[in-house]
């Protein structure tokens, strides 16, 4: 599969909803390097990748 074909930006409140995780711990996480970080494509704006959160995401179903 070609990841960058598929992969999506996506914005803070749905990688909350895909890891029902809340904003404050997704960025504890980040800065603990335990999480995958943000995109910053102009601006303000922060995006992550859906593909490097949804391996993380299974990673930590697999861990437990």
């Amino acid at each position: 599969m070609n990841e960058t074909a598929t992969d999506r930006l996506l914005k803070i409140g749905q990688v909350e909803e895909m890891t029902g995780l809340s904003r404050r711990y997704i960025y504890r996480l980040m800065r603990e390097e335990r999480f995958p970080r943000q995109f910053k494509p102009g601006g303000y704006a922060s995006r992550w990748s859906e593909n490097e959160v949804v391996a993380w995401r299974d990673r930590q179903r697999s861990a437990r």
